[in-house]
């Protein structure tokens, strides 16, 4: 009997990991395998090089954060305030590959690379769009639209840097009165 290959959403999800430990540059084959307790021998069977990798790590970033995002929260059904709880839901989860820092390192990565700020671009377009196709419908000020589809964004990615106290409540409960602003 063979041996067992590391499946290719493996090596996807380490090179993520090191990218929000230390960048692009933290992304290298010896050691992601390390990592993952593999020879590198494997690496090749998945991908050419380094760049396939980066390029892989990015494609799958893109689609999870949005369309398959957008796709769990759609599947359950509902009217526009219903769905965008289950969205603040779904965008609180974290992991390697949907979690805020995966994002941040991706922000901080698109500072230095024209190429992966236009993926950022394109990615952070679409989030916008289904957000403003969601308070649309209940929320017929454009202007109004735009200021909670701006917040929410920026609540999400901006929470990862605030160090505050809350005072007597938890960033959890904080957090939970944001969304519930939000869909008022």
């Amino acid at each position: 009997m063979g041996a067992t290959r590391t499946p290719r959403g493996k090596w996807i999800e380490e090179g993520l990991r090191a990218l929000v430990a230390g960048g692009p540059e933290a992304v290298r084959i010896e050691a992601l395998a390390q990592a993952l307790g593999v020879s590198k021998g494997g690496f090749y069977g998945y991908f050419r090089n380094r760049g396939a990798l980066l390029t892989e790590m990015l494609d799958t970033w893109e689609h999870e954060v949005t369309e398959s995002v957008i796709e769990q929260v759609e599947s359950g059904g509902g009217d526009a305030r219903t769905r965008l709880e289950r969205l603040f839901v779904v965008a609180a989860t974290d992991g390697p590959v949907r979690g805020t820092t995966a994002d941040i390192a991706i922000r901080d990565w698109a500072r230095r690379d024209a190429a992966v700020a236009e993926r950022l671009r394109r990615v952070d377009n679409r989030r916008m769009d289904y957000l403003r196709s969601l308070f649309s419908s209940f929320c017929p000020d454009e202007n109004e639209v735009e200021v909670r589809c701006l917040l929410a964004v920026s609540v999400r990615i901006g929470n990862h840097f605030n160090a505050a106290d809350n005072g007597k409540r938890s960033r959890a409960e904080v957090m939970d009165l944001i969304s519930q602003r939000l869909l008022d």
